[in-house]
């Protein structure tokens, strides 16, 4: 015979679940029970609003640490509770008072009540072996109440000597969490999640004027971006992150439909490439602290940001620690992303000479940015700059070619060659002989461009193919009717035994002797394995020999012996442009540079 009935869920069987699991960290209760206070603060307002309850001049949040006494106390001066309210929000795990006031007073509007499910308050009980509460409501002819448990689902209430209206949260700290008795450390726990409440929370104050909140309640962010100044925006970002390096520039983020949307994201500047880290982007939800870089909100790319963002509507799980998967938080993200383009693109239309100049900081978040999210390589195609051999910046898509057609792909026609300098040290010799001649090459320098390379090349590729200035003798620097047999069997012979290819060539330029070329495929299939740490494989290289050379058109007439000798100091030569030297080509080269020297200086 089947049989119905309700699921019970016991409070002793909550508790250890709420205590270990719900939460992933310790201190967030400080959080819960300040944001509990700064609720009941916002209701006595709403009611004040409403002219159900009398005008507060002052409201505030005090927290005192008394290590003496083992105890953690937050009082606020919000809307109390009678005894009958105490046990239905306290005693009844889950039960929001924050959301049955939004129920009873729908015509108040339940924007700024920062809690929802009920379960912070015994977030306190993590750090707590027991904890009292002192109440008063504000309903005329409230008697004052007291409330005591040490979170074994048993509890003490009654009537207290209580003068004033609000709520005094008394924990009693276990032994082992004694460190929250500490006032540097409670400081630091309240900056960090409770920063931006909005009204103000005081910690261990001496009744004094110059008495100062920790937090700020009126966040620069929640100002209309027309009211702020570049001076505020610098301070704030001072205050926020510890940083006293002025931001590039910032993106001020002020939206109140679909959804309500409000924070500054800032461009820091990097001082090297080595030091580009993550950033740290701060969630808030009404003003209270979620947490750092929350990937469903802030696209990986943007991680390299710093910035706080405030958004109500984000759907947060019981813990208030981490997001549900929600379809508006992709809605979130992806206009996030769009005002960083737009603040981008309009930068570049408004001030092309500030963007020039910031490039360098920010070239290597916009170009992971284009990789990781389409929609933003979208927006942004025409405003990633690369600097030339001028010196000049220019939008890589000026570079590209016309489409090249099947048809004339298929008579072997390709896509416009762009060359590229990876090292300017290394790549002197190449740079040189391109500027001679009149041809222009862009510099990629940084470590995400062999990538972002590919990526242009996959999404422009009948425009455009990349080649390292070292890949090849561009058709621009040499002259026609180059073969040279004889002289390619006097390098092949001496060069016998080594991976390279020997080809010749007239260059316009004969100061050269030769040059070192790989193939581009050859040489970023090396760098991937490496990359994937499947080790170096071995590169066969191209020994392009310049024909027009004296040096080399000498070596015709030597003798064989010192044919070797010249031919394999060129290719070390050449070599040294390319790579550095193993230690037995080292060795080898300055060998037969100290006999070279020396039969010259007999001369």
């Amino acid at each position: 015979m089947e049989k119905q009935g309700n699921i019970r869920i016991a409070s002793e069987n909550m508790m250890p679940i709420i205590k270990k699991w719900l939460y992933s960290e310790k201190d967030i209760f400080l959080r819960e029970i300040v944001a509990n206070a700064q609720d009941a603060i916002t209701k006595h307002q709403k009611l004040v609003d409403l002219g159900e309850a009398e005008k507060e001049e002052h409201y505030r949040v005090t927290v005192t640490t008394d290590p003496k006494a083992g105890t953690l106390t937050v009082e606020d001066n919000g809307i109390g509770m009678t005894e009958e309210e105490v046990e239905k929000y306290i005693t009844q795990i889950a039960f929001s008072g924050a959301a049955d006031f939004v129920d009873k007073y729908e015509k108040a509007g339940g924007d700024g009540i920062i809690g929802h499910f009920g379960l912070g308050f015994y977030s306190a009980y993590m750090v707590s072996e027991d904890i009292e509460i002192f109440t008063k409501s504000y309903k005329e002819g409230a008697v004052g109440v007291h409330w005591q448990s040490d979170g074994n689902a048993t509890y003490t209430i009654g009537d207290c000597e209580k003068e004033t209206r609000g709520t005094k949260i008394v924990m009693h700290i276990a032994d082992d969490e004694k460190e929250f008795l500490k006032e540097n450390v409670v400081r630091e726990l309240l900056r960090k999640y409770c920063s931006f409440m909005p009204y103000e929370i005081y910690l261990n104050p001496k009744g004094k004027e110059d008495d100062k909140p920790v937090n700020d309640t009126h966040p620069l962010y929640l100002k209309q971006p027309k009211e702020c100044t570049e001076e505020e925006y610098k301070t704030f970002y001072r205050d926020t992150f510890s940083d006293f390096n002025e931001p590039l520039f910032w993106i001020h983020l002020n939206m109140e439909y679909p959804f309500r949307l409000k924070g500054i994201l800032y461009f820091p500047k990097v001082k090297k490439q080595v030091e580009l880290e993550r950033g740290k982007v701060k969630l808030y939800c009404n003003q209270v602290y979620i947490a750092d870089n929350i990937k469903e909100v802030i696209p990986e790319f943007l991680m390299l940001l710093n910035g706080v963002i405030d958004c109500p509507d984000i759907p947060l799980n019981v813990s208030r620690s981490f997001l549900q998967n929600d379809k508006q938080v992709q809605k979130i993200a992806k206009h996030i992303t769009k005002k960083v383009a737009d603040k981008l693109t309009e930068l570049y239309r408004t001030d092309k000479e500030k963007y020039e100049k910031c490039w360098p900081d920010i070239a290597t978040f916009v170009k992971f940015g284009c990789i990781k999210d389409e929609d933003f390589y979208k927006k942004v195609e025409d405003i990633i700059i690369y600097k030339n051999l001028a010196g000049e910046f220019r939008p890589v898509s000026s570079f590209f070619g016309e489409e090249v057609s099947e048809e004339d792909a298929k008579n072997g026609k390709e896509p416009q060659a762009v060359y590229y300098v990876s090292d300017e040290n290394k790549q002197a010799q190449y740079i040189k002989m391109f500027r001679d001649a009149g041809l222009d090459a862009i510099y990629c320098d940084t470590y995400i461009d062999p990538h972002f390379l590919s990526y242009l090349e996959y999404k422009n590729p009948t425009r455009v193919r990349f080649l390292r200035i070292d890949a090849d003798v561009a058709g621009a620097l040499k002259e026609e009717g180059g073969e040279d047999e004889d002289l390619k069997k006097v390098f092949e012979k001496a060069l016998e035994g080594k991976r390279v290819t020997v080809r010749t060539e007239k260059f316009k330029d004969a100061s050269v002797p030769a040059v070192v070329n790989v193939s581009e495929f050859v040489r970023r299939m090396s760098e991937m394995h490496s990359f994937y740490g499947m080790g170096d494989s071995p590169v066969d290289v191209t020994l392009v020999v310049n024909a027009s050379n004296p040096a080399v058109l000498a070596l015709k007439d030597a003798e064989e012996g010192e044919q070797t000798k010249a031919a394999e100091q060129i290719y070390y030569l050449a070599l040294m442009n390319y790579r550095p030297l193993t230690p037995e080509e080292l060795t080898a080269f300055v060998s037969t540079s100290t006999l070279l020297l020396e039969k010259y200086l007999k001369k």
